[in-house]
């Protein structure tokens, strides 16, 4: 898969910001294609005490994912401040925020279940899946409003949020996701699960703690404005305090995380599986130190890589949107054929991953060997619309 990146017609856009969304956008196929091809499925196998270490690691990657695209999705709003007035840019902002929440709720989950007039495993409701398309969409319209007040204060007010929102977590109940029965503080704070007449939502990013992570891509986006070098030293400097703040204040189990950790009988390996054992739902002070401090790291790297595998990584990091969406339906397509091929009425995979046949699916190797065919099958496609927007400035291609 050799591929040259060229200038990307919009010149604002920046090769290690999308190297990094690639290089997550892939990760995120890995995480996917688990649910949907593991032999005994487990929406978090890391919650379960004799988890394989593999299983384990394979998950925990996927950690990074969602904080670096709402994270990025704030720097590249903040990006936009040079070229936007604040009524453009908010104008904008809520209009594909719009446009996400519309893409979560009519494609993305009927992508997840392929029942779109409902699901026989929730009586027949129509259901509603709200994931990181959703929270994404839903931030970028909080922040349409929020930009008012400038990067500055979004800064600030991000970082409380981050930093304080692990103190409201004595409020909110025990998530129960079948019931049907949450509040809507659910859509804010926590997971849970709502009956609206005949939608059944089921709420798996809750928006508050998110949004102060895209404020604090909105507020950082002076960062990505400095020389290389400089930007480069700053990104590094965030990273390593953000990854010993973590080491300091999870070893000592004092803040930041519902989920404590402690020395487990089975060893050093099972102890650090469980120190690494963070809350994402919705994302922990802890969880977003020990995601967003390496990817700072990382990214602070990026201008030294080279090779095809940057290039396509970059290539893939253009196009989220359309690589995104196309995932979900091939991973599920794939996920049936594969059940035909075990012996399986195609009709028992219309719904969603949970509800497969209980002995369906493969191990882990095969997941990998999955994920890889995935990667390669969507490259045509993400490398000719990736195309598309190198050439064209068109208004309508920001939405996608």
């Amino acid at each position: 898969m050799s591929n040259t990146i060229g200038k990307d017609a919009r010149s604002y856009r920046l090769t290690n910001i999308d190297f990094l969304r690639g290089l997550v956008i892939v990760i995120m196929a890995l995480d996917h294609v688990r649910d949907f091809f593991n032999s005994g499925a487990l929406s978090d196998p890391m919650n379960q005490p004799d988890v394989p270490a593999s299983l384990y690691v394979t998950r925990w990657v996927t950690h990074f994912c969602a904080p670096t695209f709402i994270f990025l999705a704030g720097t590249s709003a903040g990006l936009m401040i040079a070229r936007k007035t604040p009524g453009e840019l908010g104008s904008f902002l809520w209009k594909r925020g719009l446009w996400l929440i519309f893409v979560e709720v009519a494609i993305i989950t009927t992508a997840q279940t392929f029942s779109p007039l409902g699901m026989e495993e929730f009586g027949g409701a129509l259901f509603v899946i709200l994931q990181v398309i959703w929270a994404i969409g839903m931030c970028m319209v909080l922040l349409a409003a929020a930009q008012f007040m400038g990067p500055r204060l979004c800064l600030y007010l991000g970082l409380l949020i981050v930093i304080a929102h692990n103190a409201l977590d004595p409020l909110w109940p025990t998530p129960v996701m079948e019931s049907g029965d949450a509040s809507f503080w659910a859509f804010l704070f926590y997971q849970g699960s709502i009956l609206v007449g005949p939608v059944f939502i089921l709420i798996i990013y809750p928006v508050f703690a998110w949004f102060g992570v895209m404020l604090l891509g909105f507020g950082s986006a002076f960062i990505f404005e400095k020389e290389p070098r400089e930007r480069d030293a700053l990104l590094l400097k965030i990273g390593l305090i953000s990854v010993a703040v973590f080491i300091v204040l999870r070893a000592s189990n004092f803040y930041g995380d519902a989920n404590t950790w402690q020395v487990q009988e089975q060893g050093a390996v099972a102890s650090i599986l469980d120190f690494m054992n963070v809350s994402k739902y919705p994302p922990s002070l802890m969880f977003l130190l020990a995601t967003l401090g390496p990817m700072a790291i990382l990214c602070s790297r990026a201008d030294r890589l080279g090779g095809w595998v940057k290039d396509t990584l970059v290539m893939f990091g253009r196009v989220p949107f359309a690589f995104y969406v196309a995932h979900v339906y091939l991973i599920h397509l794939l996920a049936m054929g594969f059940g035909v091929i075990q012996g399986y009425s195609a009709d028992l995979f219309m719904t969603g991953y949970l509800f497969f046949p209980e002995d369906y699916g493969t191990g882990l190797t095969g997941v990998y060997l999955v994920w890889v065919l995935v990667i390669a099958l969507l490259y045509p496609l993400c490398k000719w619309m990736a195309g598309v927007k190198q050439r064209r400035k068109d208004w309508w291609l920001s939405y996608l």
